[in-house]
């Protein structure tokens, strides 16, 4: 093979490492793949102390290196989170076992209550789970009841501080984060 294929057959395999990846995150596969990442940390080395004379190839393999620096460093991280119990994958679980009842998804929890929550609460609710899920954020400790306490305790503040008939709430992401607006109504 030549330096364009080996190239080429890296950026493949990088690509099967973070799928891989991803899956064992997801909780779909049982182990990390430590084989996988050793093989494509050696096709990356192949090539590190030679001279690519094509642009193109140069370029590709010099993205492919970064993508996967940047990926372990990203992998690393969330294993960390993994092993202190702060990833909110496991966290989820890790909460349903010691109440004790069946893990299910989050939103049918909030929804048996639906009546106790006003229609403006549940707009802003939706809204900020549509957010969070298009950040690649958790979503499953989110409740109405939390987004109703929160919009309950900023409502008077703004109320007092504009001296407004009422206040209007808005999701917004700011750097990445989704977060909840208030606006005064005159």
């Amino acid at each position: 093979m030549g330096i364009p294929e080996d190239v080429a057959f890296f950026e493949q395999s990088l690509g099967e490492l973070i799928i891989k990846y991803e899956q064992y995150f997801l909780g779909l596969e049982k182990r990390e793949p430590l084989r996988l990442l050793a093989e494509v940390e050696g096709l990356a080395r192949r090539y590190q102390n030679f001279q690519i004379v094509n642009t193109m190839t140069k370029f590709k393999y010099n993205a492919a290196i970064a993508r996967l620096n940047s990926y372990k460093q990203y992998w690393t991280r969330i294993n960390r989170l993994i092993e202190e119990g702060k990833y909110s994958r496991d966290r989820f679980k890790m909460e349903m076992h010691q109440r004790g009842k069946p893990a299910g998804p989050p939103e049918r929890a909030g929804q048996t209550e639906k009546s106790a929550v006003s229609p403006e609460v549940e707009r802003v609710y939706r809204a900020y789970l549509e957010a969070r899920k298009a950040c690649h954020l958790a979503t499953d400790s989110i409740t109405p009841e939390m987004i109703a306490a929160a919009i309950e305790k900023q409502k008077p503040v703004i109320m007092g501080k504009y001296k407004c008939a009422g206040v209007e709430f808005k999701v917004v992401v700011e750097e990445g984060t989704p977060k909840i607006k208030a606006r005064p109504k005159p």
